[in-house]
């Protein structure tokens, strides 16, 4: 293939045409910017029929003060691939081979089929450099909880995905019955193991079913692009359980609001998951006790929200005394134990799935955080308080597309049915704690304004209508 030929060259070569191709991602995080990458490091797969190249580079790229290292799998192919027009990278002449078609690979059934392999751990990555300590520079293989062997018919990306692009597996086991799989494959990478594998596997290896059932994984070693000699570790995919026709929960709750349908009983019950998945993090992964320096931390993150909400809405200054007042509160309220959380908890991270109520999703939280600041034990209140928040957006949301009609009935009893469930669950009502629990909503509700006056300007009375309701829940409820 062409990547393999010893002397040959492509025109346009690798980085150029990366370079074209990155900036349009969904995924791409300079919005934009105009890429500006160097090759860090690449590994590579085998077609077994001998047909597509197949190779994973990692990329750098330096568009900004603070650079991001970027994951791209490539196909090359000697014609085009049917269907493949929206995954087309680039075409490139090679020196020995002639014309290449290059695609993003997870679109290519090829390299679908030799990731998954790769993950099971029937093949091995074909070349990569090694770490300084001699251990391979690919670790991937099947999960502790995985049972079982698969036979795949076929694959498809999943649309619509902004951080990462998952790749769905349409396989049937050994009795011929469908064994849906699906492979997330990261497209920012940092050094260190990623919260979604980490907790979704322990919370496996523990037996819930409220999380889908870890597949495998794929993890590398690379040669560090900001000190030259040393290493970096990372995970670079996995692969899980998918469950097909299942709607997740914000879907769920929007057409609820808009039949006038109650929502309580579903919203207990997703209580009630929420409470048992906290429980077996916190039995299964290591705790610490709070300190002063935590909560500080902590709180002045809350206090920078506020500052960054305010220069994006101005009118938020009227609120300025009453924020500070929460945020002071929050300080000197009974802080439990910090735990392994979900970070990033919302309507749209659950699923109802028949047979099992709801499973939950996506523990990698936002993002855009650093991933140290996302592997870090939290609060139980954070993720309570993210999904309080997004009752009042599916409630808001209803609102915006029907001016002078209200959904607040519907909200308060969503909320108050979540808080029920979750207290019956874990034993203590996060409503006892007011202090906290008005706080991280409200932190909350400012990391909501900043993004909807960046992104989404219609949308933004939904946050801060919420500010002040929250400020006048503190009036009345804090001493």
């Amino acid at each position: 293939m062409a990547e393999i030929h010893t002397g040959a060259t492509l025109s346009p070569g690798k980085k150029e045409l990366v370079e074209a191709w990155l900036g349009r991602q969904r995924w791409y995080a300079a919005k934009g910017n105009t890429p500006r990458v160097r090759r860090v490091w690449s590994w590579r797969l085998d077609d077994p029929a001998g047909q597509v190249g197949i190779e994973t580079m990692l990329v750098l790229d330096e568009s900004e003060s603070v650079p991001v290292l970027y994951q791209v799998p490539l196909t090359y192919r000697g014609a085009p691939l049917e269907g493949g027009d929206s995954a087309l990278v680039g075409i490139t002449e090679h020196s020995v081979l002639g014309r290449r078609w290059v695609y993003d690979a997870p679109h290519d059934p090829v390299y679908a089929a030799q990731l998954l392999a790769l993950v099971l751990g029937r093949v091995g990555a074909v070349s990569g450099s090694e770490s300084d300590k001699g251990e391979p520079a690919v670790v991937a293989g099947p999960h502790a909880s995985w049972h079982g062997d698969v036979t795949l018919r076929g694959s498809r990306v999943l649309s619509g995905e902004q951080s990462n692009t998952s790749i769905i597996f349409d396989c049937v086991d050994y009795s011929g019955a469908p064994k849906p799989l699906i492979c997330k494959v990261f497209r920012m990478l940092q050094p260190g193991e990623n919260p979604d594998i980490t907790l979704q596997g322990a919370l496996s290896e523990a037996g819930s079913t409220r999380v889908p059932g870890m597949v495998g994984t794929v993890a590398a070693t690379w040669p560090s692009p900001f000190v030259e000699g040393d290493t970096a570790r990372g995970d670079l995919a996995f692969a899980q359980e998918f469950f097909p026709g299942t709607e997740d929960a914000w879907r769920v709750a929007l057409k609820a609001v808009a039949a006038g349908d109650d929502f309580t009983e579903p919203a207990r019950e997703l209580g009630a998951a929420t409470a048992e998945v906290h429980d077996l993090l916190r039995t299964v992964l290591p705790t610490e006790p709070v300190t002063v320096e935590a909560i500080a931390e902590v709180v002045a993150g809350m206090r920078g929200r506020y500052v960054a909400a305010a220069s994006e809405v101005p009118a938020l200054a009227a609120y300025e005394h009453g924020i500070a007042d929460v945020f002071d509160r929050a300080v000197n309220a009974n802080w439990p134990a910090l735990q392994r959380i979900h970070g990033d908890y919302h309507l749209g991270q659950v699923l109802q799935v028949t047979g099992r109520g709801w499973v939950l999703l996506d523990f990698e939280g936002e993002p855009l955080r650093p991933l140290f600041e996302r592997s870090r034990p939290d609060l139980t209140v954070r993720d309570v308080a993210g999904m309080l928040r997004s009752f009042d957006y599916a409630g808001g949301s209803w609102e915006h597309s029907h001016p002078g009609r209200s959904a607040r009935e519907w909200v308060e009893s969503a909320q108050n049915a979540f808080l029920d469930g979750y207290a019956e669950s874990a034993g203590s009502d996060p409503r006892e704690d007011a202090a906290l629990l008005i706080a991280f909503q409200l932190d909350k509700a400012l990391y909501e304004v900043v993004y909807e006056a960046r992104n989404r300007p219609t949308w933004l009375s939904i946050p801060t209508a919420a500010v002040a309701r929250l400020l006048d829940d503190a009036r009345r409820d804090l001493p």
